[in-house]
């Protein structure tokens, strides 16, 4: 309500009041009735027709009143009083009132005008306190309506989040969509590139790597699945979490609104109650002024004032009670999209089921067309045995030939040694001849011209006039039985082109007589000398040497033709850290190596080596060592160490390449030596190119003083640990690593006491340097009870397997659980072999491609020997490494000083022909006490033990079974024909 509009009732109570007082006065000096006379709104009180005097006098004072209600007081009383002739209304001649009661109405004229002051004055405090009490109204409208408008923008904030949340689940369901159909695509891409390999593999006639294939769909299949299951759950779990989330956000945002709301009404509840307390002045006029009962007009006004701000909470109720009704509408909405989620995700399950099926008929076809390849190729493939066969046949047919042409020809020689004896007594005749012919210096005028001397090959040779003679002497020469000691010299000999001859017509045309005669002793001691590569018997000799050589390595080609007549793709892709799956590698060293130039006599072993199916050689550490062996290094890019020079380093790995071998460094990242001394005294200096200090030290090395962070793993005590966590050197590491890839040659590492430093390190440095190979050492302690070793070691080999999962899979390491397993497992507790899911124990069990077993190494046997391998079971461990999967490691001593050479060839051999390679699928049948049996891949069946066992007797081992070695007791190794 306007102030103004509370100025008028107020008014209008006043001048009620007046008209109170102005008809008591005209009732006391008027008698006579009066009527009322309506002018307007206000009703005036007249008296009813008399006198003239009495009709004038009562228009007088009623327009004298009209006048003072409009404030003109002192000239309306005046006009009132005095008559037009002015004559004074107290005349008592006019109106016959005495001066006692126009004195009296004065006074009550004037106390009516003093209280008419007074009134005014309250009215303008009471308007004042209006217009303060409108002002604090409007302010908390305002403030409700601000509030309002807040919890509307509150909800339509709620409402644009609700809405981006829900679009971004829709985009995330979309993109998640897209990678699960990406991901189906790869399927398809990998069925197909399955599919391929699957036709190479029959191309190739191997039934080895037709398993490989299987396996391969198999796991593509799965791959698949898990694929699908993955992205359906991360699906499932975002497009659930953005809808709690909104949801919750809405609630949140929907009772933030309602506590406003609340807050709103209790602030309008409080500024009502401000409102009537203000109002508390108006109530005390009202009871001063008791004859004013219209006053509650006024209270009624200010009521229905109060309802209509009621009615504004009671719509602003209603309009949180909409937003309420929109926020449920968007819960319901939220449960619309979770529902089509639920559906997408249906439809996405039934899609991903039809289309496993799709790709299971598609394997399907491929299997039934891979049946039919393979039987295309098995025709073939037995057509090619016997075009190989003939072909062996014919080669051995050759070689019998050669050989018969080679007896000819040495009985020929035999025949011409005897003559040549028999002729040894002319020759010293005509040497004795030829030398009195040059003692006298016989001119060539006076010579004979029928006799020419020349020289050839050291000896002299007449030549005659009997041309048999002549080409006997000129082909074979004198020659006597050839001792023992020439005989080995000439099988020692390799095939050399030998110089050229004299022709006899050449001889015989030349005309000259040679100048550096021999003497006649120096002529017949010839006999005893060395032979010369100008002699025939040499050349025949060596060519006897050749054609058996290129016989034994045709009939190895033969043989290996027969199992497999092309490398596959498997065996010669390679995969950084991790190689092809089908290396096997040989230490190349132990721990006196260094004694000797160990370059130069392993560079000499890379023919070797290849000749007997070794794939890596895995060299000393190379780097300048405090320690000779190497394990001590100090400046790492100083290759001249006690194992030879850089040069001689590098012509080693180039030889080792020539032979198809791949080179592996012994690298040792945790541990450098330093070259000078702190102030302090600690040597913690490092020198060289790569110029450290007491920062790239760990900081928990409890003896060089280290300034970096503490060590990410074990604390290796004998010299400073470096600290890999420090961004330059892990720089300067890959740096060098690098270099030896690039300009020394390695092809791979291995790597010394990984346990020092974490996994995620070696990680980055193989990424970094590409490795074909890597093997990672992390030797552990095995679990004993009472000096016994325990039956369960997963413990052991999951602090291994941990490591490896810390590179990524990026690098092997060495199955240090099989080695210690096997040290008991061969003393006729064969039951330690395999574990309760029928695994075998080792590493080999649970990650078999990057497992690397060994029985011995430079530190476990050679001369330190801190845990030699049983020396009477080498041979039963060779058989089982070799057989199973995994990447076997031959040592050096084992190889060439233990005596079982010949074994380890052989088994490398069964390894070939089985076509193990390190991913090779592996059933256990039988490990007791009395022995162990198990089949590896297809082709290969090997026993351990005095077991009585024979795979032909098995009917679940289908196929013909022929035995490759046999060691009785030992081990046994049969080959599927």
């Amino acid at each position: 309500m306007h102030y103004l509009d509370l100025f008028n009732i107020i008014l209008a109570f006043l001048r009620a009041d007046i008209m109170t007082l102005f008809n008591f006065l005209l009732l006391s000096h008027f008698p006579q009735p009066i009527e009322g006379v309506l002018v307007g709104k206000e009703k005036f009180y007249s008296r009813k027709p008399g006198s003239a005097n009495q009709d004038m006098s009562f228009s007088r004072a009623w327009f004298t009143f009209l006048c003072l209600l409009q404030d003109d007081s002192a000239e309306a009383l005046t006009d009132f009083l005095d008559d037009g002739d002015g004559n004074s209304l107290g005349s008592s001649k006019v109106v016959g009132v005495d001066d006692n009661e126009l004195l009296a109405t004065r006074k009550a004229l004037s106390d009516a005008r003093a209280r008419n002051k007074a009134i005014e004055k309250e009215r303008d405090q009471l308007l004042e306190k209006l217009a303060r009490s409108e002002a604090k109204q409007k302010e908390y409208l305002s403030t409700v309506m601000h509030d309002k408008d807040l919890a509307i923008s509150e909800l339509e904030v709620a409402e644009a989040l609700f809405n981006n949340k829900l679009e971004e689940s829709l985009e995330e369901k979309f993109s998640l969509e897209s990678k699960l159909v990406l991901a189906k695509q790869d399927a398809v891409e990998l069925a197909v590139q399955v599919e391929k390999l699957a036709e190479i593999a029959f191309q190739q006639a191997t039934s080895h790597i037709l398993e490989d294939a299987q396996l391969r769909v198999s796991a593509a299949e799965a791959s698949a699945a898990e694929a699908s299951f993955q992205i359906e759950e991360q699906i499932r779990s975002a497009s659930e979490g953005a809808i709690n989330s909104v949801l919750q956000q809405s609630k949140d945002a929907i009772e933030k609104a309602l506590a406003v709301a609340e807050s709103v009404g209790d602030h309008t509840t409080k500024a009502m109650a401000a409102f009537v307390d203000n109002m508390g002045p108006v109530d005390e006029i009202i009871s001063v002024q008791s004859q004013n009962i219209k006053l509650s007009n006024t209270v009624n006004d200010l009521e229905s004032q109060l309802l209509i701000y009621r009615n504004d909470i009671d719509r602003l109720k209603l309009e949180l009670k909409q937003a309420r009704k929109e926020a449920k509408a968007y819960e319901l909405r939220a449960n619309d999209v979770e529902k089509l989620l639920l559906e997408f995700q249906e439809s996405s399950r039934k899609a991903a089921v039809q289309q496993e099926e799709e790709i299971k008929s598609l394997l399907e076809k491929m299997r039934k067309d891979a049946t039919e390849k393979r039987k295309a190729a098995s025709k073939a493939f037995k057509l090619e045995i016997e075009r190989m066969k003939a072909s062996i046949e014919a080669a051995k047919e050759i070689a019998r030939s050669q050989d018969e042409a080679y007896m000819r020809r040495c009985e020929a020689l035999q025949r011409s040694l005897r003559a040549a004896e028999a002729a040894s007594k002319m020759w010293r005749q005509r040497a004795e001849m030829a030398e009195d012919l040059l003692l006298k210096k016989s001119s060539s005028e006076e010579r004979d011209e029928e006799a020419i001397y020349s020289v050839n090959g050291g000896r002299i040779d007449l030549l005659m006039d009997d041309d048999s003679q002549k080409w006997k002497l000129l082909t074979d020469g004198p020659r006597r039985p050839t001792p023992e000691w020439m005989a080995r010299r000439i099988r020692s000999l390799r095939p050399r082109f030998p110089p050229r001859k004299t022709h006899v017509s050449e001889a015989m045309t030349a005309g000259y007589k040679t100048l550096d005669l021999p003497k006649p002793d120096e002529v017949w001691s010839i006999a005893q000398e060395k032979l010369k590569e100008g002699d025939v018997l040499v050349e025949h000799v060596i060519e006897k040497e050749v054609i058996e050589k290129k016989r034994k390595a045709l009939e190895r080609a033969l043989q290996r033709k027969t199992v497999k007549w092309q490398r596959t793709p498997e065996e010669t892709k390679l995969e950084s850290g991790t190689g092809t799956g089908r290396e096997i590698v040989f230490q190349g060293f132990n721990w006196e190596s260094w004694r000797r130039e160990w370059y130069l006599e392993l560079a000499n072993k890379a023919a070797d080596l290849s000749r007997s199916g070794i794939t890596a050689v895995w060299f000393p550490p190379p780097t300048e060592s405090v320690a000779p062996q190497g394990y001590m290094p100090s400046d790492l890019y100083n290759l001249n160490s006690a194992y030879g020079s850089v040069e001689e380093l590098r012509s080693c790995i180039e030889e080792m390449h020539n032979q198809d071998l791949l080179a592996l460094g012994d690298v040792v990242l945790n541990h450098r030596c330093a070259h000078k001394q702190s102030p302090n005294g600690v040597w913690n200096i490092f020198g060289g190119k790569l110029a450290w200090g007491p920062e790239a030290i760990v900081c928990d090395d409890p003896n060089f003083q280290g300034r970096g962070n503490p060590s990410s793993g074990d604390i290796f005590h004998a010299a400073p640990n470096i600290d890999h966590s420090q961004e330059f050197v892990r720089q300067d590491v890959k740096e060098w690593l690098n270099w030896l890839r690039n300009d020394i040659g390695f092809d791979g590492w291995r790597l010394d006491f990984v346990r020092g430093f974490s996994g995620g390190y070696v990680k980055e440095y193989i990424e970094a340097s590409n490795p074909a190979f890597s093997i990672g050492e992390y030797w552990d302690s095995l679990a004993y009870e009472g000096g016994n070793l325990c039956y369960n070691q997963d413990a052991h080999r999951q602090r291994i397997v941990n490591w490896i999962n810390a590179t990524g899979g990026s690098s092997s390491a060495f199955d240090v659980t099989t080695k210690g397993i096997l040290h008991s497992a061969l003393h006729n507790q064969y039951w330690r072999l395999i574990d309760p899911q029928g695994k075998p124990t080792g590493v080999m069990g649970w990650w078999p491609s990057r497992a690397v077993t060994f029985l011995e190494n430079h530190d476990t046997g050679s001369t330190q020997g801190h845990w030699p391998f049983p020396r009477d079971k080498l041979t039963q461990g060779y058989a089982y490494i070799l057989t199973h999967p995994g990447t076997p490691v031959i040592f050096y001593d084992h190889f060439y000083d233990f005596g079982i050479r010949d074994i380890i060839n052989e088994l490398i051999e069964a390894r070939r022909r089985a076509g193990i390679h390190c991913r090779s699928a592996l059933k256990i049948y039988h490990a007791n006490n009395d022995g162990y049996v198990a089949q590896i891949g297809d082709t290969l069946v090997m026993k351990l033990g005095h077991l009585d066992w024979n795979p032909s007797k098995e009917v679940h081992l289908d196929g013909t079974w022929q035995k490759f070695v046999d060691k009785g007791p030992e081990y046994q190794i049969w080959l599927r024909q």
